[in-house]
């Protein structure tokens, strides 16, 4: 069994992989020209892309759009593959992203963090860039689908339901996350029925992507089975040479242990995943971190009375600074074991993909015998 291409509003990947756009600063153009050239849809990650601008702190806003368009050409340059761009709608110059983003002809928005009801409307007339909005369950995705028809009448070109074992901030509250209910492999089904009712009656295919856990070649062949169409993938991507993040927070997935994955709760109001270090545990035990907020960067985020700036603590871990930050990762980022490069990752997620299951080699020999 050959894992399929994925085909997004008439875009075609060569395979189902979708790479998790990873913020502040973790996939940029580097790493997302590197998936794209494997054959996958490499994503920038739109948060706090203006990070190495000189004047970021100062000039908040031109400096995330410089750095976004350049960001979108140095990949552009690199690739000939499919590019996307991962947008946070809690981010509070989301809509300036998503029209510099089109004006520079992204392949496709990816959009979470919030539901994106009014992304279509910044396509302006553009038929290039295709939308995916990011959800958590079939009711987000059907009320999405019902928005977009109504006042755009646009239908979403593929949806992306992320469960409760992602790495970063999570949609779901914190006694959601472990509740059988909410695993990835209930939700998948509720989705795929709710977003097939529009797909079927307008004529439009709707893909559904699973994410969220998603570790192994065997993980993505079980989901497609399920009924999916493609995965997106974040923490696998974090171990690899082109992953734009600093060394050292590569390693800390390397040395991760199953304990050190924790739930955190953020400033911006929602539950994240994350690899426990002395930062965390600082804030943890009630120890305040002194910021000066240049820019209510995220909308939800309550910056007067917040004992540390996420922001700023995650543009430390991506520089490697872990003493002033911490990394944001999935479920499984224990199970890194090296840093590998993106096509040596390709090559083990389809070997374990057409890699014939244990208890099937079993059953078939006792049936011989």
């Amino acid at each position: 069994m050959k894992l399929k291409p994925l085909t997004i509003g008439g875009k075609t990947a060569l395979f189902p992989i979708i790479q998790g756009g990873m913020g502040v600063g973790i996939s940029l153009s580097g790493l997302a020209s590197a998936v794209a050239n494997e054959g996958g849809i490499g994503v920038i990650a739109s948060t706090g892309i203006g990070m190495k601008e000189s004047d970021f702190r100062t000039n908040f806003l031109p400096a995330n759009q410089r750095a976004l368009r350049r960001e979108i050409r140095t990949a552009r340059s690199l690739t000939k593959g499919i590019l996307g761009l991962n947008v946070m709608m809690a981010y509070t110059d989301h809509g300036d992203h998503f029209q510099t983003a089109i004006e520079e002809e992204i392949d496709i928005i990816f959009s979470g963090a919030g539901l994106p009801m009014t992304l279509p409307g910044y396509l302006n007339g553009s038929t290039h860039t295709k939308l995916v909005p990011i959800v958590s369950s079939a009711r987000a995705a059907a009320l999405i689908c019902k928005r977009w028809l109504h006042k755009y009448d646009y239908l979403p070109d593929a949806v992306v339901v992320e469960g409760p074992r992602a790495g970063g901030h999570l949609g779901f509250a914190v006694e959601q996350i472990d509740d059988p209910a909410y695993a990835l492999e209930l939700l998948i089904p509720e989705v795929l029925e709710a977003v097939d009712s529009f797909a079927s009656r307008y004529g439009k295919p709707i893909p559904v992507i699973a994410a969220g856990g998603i570790y192994t070649g065997r993980d993505i062949r079980k989901f497609l089975e399920m009924g999916a169409s493609g995965v997106q993938m974040g923490t696998r991507f974090v171990a690899t040479h082109e992953c734009d993040a600093d060394a050292q927070f590569k390693q800390m997935y390397v040395d991760a242990r199953p304990e050190d994955i924790v739930i955190i709760k953020s400033p911006v109001g929602m539950p994240g995943r994350a690899i426990r270090n002395r930062y965390i545990d600082d804030v943890h035990s009630g120890m305040k971190k002194p910021f000066r907020c240049p820019y209510h960067c995220i909308s939800t985020c309550d910056c007067t009375n917040a004992p540390y700036c996420i922001a700023q603590a995650l543009i430390s871990a991506q520089k490697g600074k872990l003493d002033n930050g911490f990394a944001f990762a999935g479920a499984n980022a224990h199970r890194v074991t090296e840093i590998i490069s993106v096509k040596e990752l390709f090559a083990e997620l389809v070997a374990e993909y057409d890699e014939i299951p244990r208890e099937v080699v079993d059953a078939a020999s006792c049936r011989q015998s």
